[in-house]
């Protein structure tokens, strides 16, 4: 499985605060780094589903 923030594509190994969380829609994996959900930054699931 990809490591990489769904919003920014960076890799969140090294950035605190990143979460792996399965979408509430499908159950996919959804990769968020710290600093993206410290911006509010929206993501989008490949279901569909969005979020912030």
């Amino acid at each position: 499985m990809s490591e990489n923030c769904i919003s920014c594509s960076k890799n969140i190994s090294s950035i605190d605060n990143s979460v792996i969380f399965d979408c509430p829609e499908c159950g996919e994996a959804i990769v968020r780094c710290g600093e993206c959900r410290r911006q509010g930054i929206n993501y989008k699931c490949k279901c569909g589903f969005k979020g912030w």
